[in-house]
């Protein structure tokens, strides 16, 4: 089936330049088998390979992931110390793999707050990766849309209370240069799994024109197929930008 759909999107053309994904579900796969939440986190990371790999085979440019929200940082003591675990098992396990690949990792958000282990082995990945020409792929940690908005303004503003930016001059490739993501196109697709209808603070500027698809998959058993099936669903929207249909 995989390789049936990867050869229709082959066929369809328009690929989408940029995809980002919610990755949403881990907690109730978890629960579902009687398992630790973390467990559900630790099988997640088999998805992340299969998404990457299917991104890499349809010819997608840029992938973000939505790692970890700053929100989660409220989550219980035992649950983050897993995940920065696994944050660091997949910057050290994975990097020579996605070097092979050419992929360029870029990790973004807050990273101030990560500990010194999980800092290294995030600095590690993205220098042993740049310059990989295959694929972009942003994992946001520690990532709220909303602080990044507030940070893009606060930037700005300090430009020109230092007198270096006009504030009339301030434009949309301007504040778009001041996000985390300055430098690369907004998001054609986005894809939440587990089946919830909200983007949960997510490229809240970056996303004003996506194209969302929602799937009921739980993001352990997200699989490249259920990748291509997101990339075929985008391929047959009309994506009009606020204007008027040309049908």
């Amino acid at each position: 089936m995989a390789s049936e759909r990867l050869a229709e999107i082959r066929a369809g053309g328009r690929i989408p330049t940029h995809v980002a994904v919610i990755m949403d579900g881990n907690g109730r796969w978890a629960s579902q088998r009687g398992l630790p939440r973390h467990a559900g986190h630790k099988e997640g990371m088999k998805s992340v390979r299969e998404t990457v790999e299917g991104s890499l085979e349809a010819g997608v440019e840029i992938l973000t992931l939505f790692a970890f929200s700053t929100e989660n940082w409220q989550r219980p003591r035992r649950e983050i110390s897993a995940l920065m675990s696994l944050l660091e098992l997949y910057a050290r396990k994975e990097k020579e793999e996605l070097v092979a690949q050419g992929v360029e990792v870029r990790v973004l958000g807050d990273l101030d707050r990560l500990s010194a282990g999980v800092r290294r082995a995030v600095d590690g990945i993205m220098q042993d990766t740049a310059g990989g020409k295959n694929l972009r792929l942003n994992l946001m940690i520690s990532y709220s849309g909303r602080r990044e908005i507030l940070h893009a303004a606060r930037r700005l503003a300090a430009e020109a209370r230092a007198g270096s930016l006009d504030p009339e001059a301030i434009d949309e490739t301007t504040f778009s240069d001041a996000l985390f993501t300055r430098g690369l196109p907004d998001p054609d697709l986005l894809v939440r799994t587990s089946g919830e209808m909200r983007i949960s603070n997510f490229m809240l500027w970056q996303l004003a024109y996506s194209e969302i698809y929602i799937t009921p998959v739980l993001w352990p058993d997200f699989t490249r197929d259920d990748f291509y099936a997101a990339v075929l669903d985008y391929q047959k929207r009309e994506r009009r930008f606020g204007r008027v249909s040309t049908s």
